[in-house]
């Protein structure tokens, strides 16, 4: 492998919960053809492994095939399997930062980070972020950026992400509906080389609201900003109720889906193939995919995580990576 190319880097998540394994599984699929470390403390990995313990991130071509390289990171606490441990929190917070600047410092070409618990990170470190793409964004300094689940069916992004449904109405505006056009957009023609993308847009009520008789946001902030966008030669087809456009004729005639919140984007994607969904930050200044699931408490440690949306995930990543520009 060139010298050119710097491994992905997975970071553990929560520790307690499936990341790690997942982790391991998706190495052992991957390790012949992407180049991985993955960031932990050493103790939480299986002892029937061999690995390679490390501080900072090797070129690709020294990675060896027959050794997991770990990027030691130490926690104060042990792993325990399915036990959520909010004394983990503030190394897990430094995992991801950590993760983010070998990225951005160009020692690694793109992070795939494991499952986090939020309430773990809030309980043991305060944690004011609703998310890891929130937080992300924070760390690259960015205002535009967004979430995009991807799998061979499906693009969504969901304009809201992590807002309570009663909440939704007092972030979703104008402003927000143009930015995640634009970001996903951007998204589509850089990353994914599609020219002129189309994208649908949903309505945030029943039927896309029926001209204003079930709610009256499509009148008054989704229809304006898709004819402003449309005007500026952008591709796009909206609002479009939610409960019909992701049945099979429809969902072929776009490339990606932005609806209004979380679950409307989500539940399609996850319905048509859940294990193989990944989810995709858009609009940051590096590459960022995860596995498109939690952190599984109730199954960790039991062997029984299915491993596929991560090696989807990483597959995804090294694919975006071998496009850019600076690896041409």
């Amino acid at each position: 492998m060139s010298k050119k190319y710097f491994p992905i880097v997975i970071t553990c998540g929560d520790p307690s919960g499936v990341g790690p394994e997942v982790a391991v599984s998706a190495w052992k699929a991957l390790r012949d053809e992407i180049p991985l470390c993955i960031l932990i403390d050493p103790n939480f990995l299986p002892k029937n492994i061999n690995v390679k313990i490390l501080d900072q991130p090797p070129i690709a071509s020294d990675i060896e095939r027959s050794s997991l390289t770990v990027i030691r990171h130490k926690f104060v606490e042990k792993r325990v399997p399915g036990k959520p441990n909010p004394k983990h929190a503030e190394a897990i917070i430094k995992v991801i930062e950590r993760g983010v600047r070998f990225v951005k410092d160009g020692q690694c070409s793109a992070i795939c980070t494991m499952p986090i618990s939020k309430s773990v990170l809030k309980d043991g470190a305060n944690f004011p972020f609703p998310g890891h793409t929130e937080y992300l964004a924070h760390l690259d300094g960015r205002k535009n950026y967004g979430m995009m689940l991807v799998n061979k069916y499906l693009k969504v992004v969901p304009a809201t992400i992590h807002i309570p449904i009663k909440d939704i109405t007092k972030y979703l505006n104008a402003e927000l509906i143009e930015k995640t056009i634009k970001t996903t957009h951007q998204e589509l023609t850089s990353r994914f080389s599609i020219s002129n993308p189309s994208i649908w847009i949903s309505g945030l009520n029943p039927h896309a609201g029926e001209n204003g008789t079930i709610g009256d946001e499509e009148q008054k902030i989704i229809i304006p900003s898709i004819k402003k966008l449309r005007s500026k030669g952008y591709n796009l087809i909206g609002p479009v109720s939610a409960d019909t456009m992701f049945y099979g004729k429809k969902r072929r005639n776009f490339d990606a889906a932005i609806c209004m919140y979380h679950d409307q984007a989500l539940i399609p994607i996850k319905t048509l193939d859940f294990h193989s969904s990944v989810n995709l930050t858009i609009g940051l200044s590096f590459i960022r995919t995860s596995p498109d699931h939690g952190t599984a408490f109730d199954i960790a440690g039991q062997n029984l995580a299915n491993p596929t949306s991560t090696i989807e995930a990483i597959k995804l990543a090294w694919n975006m990576v071998k496009k850019d520009q600076k690896y041409q």
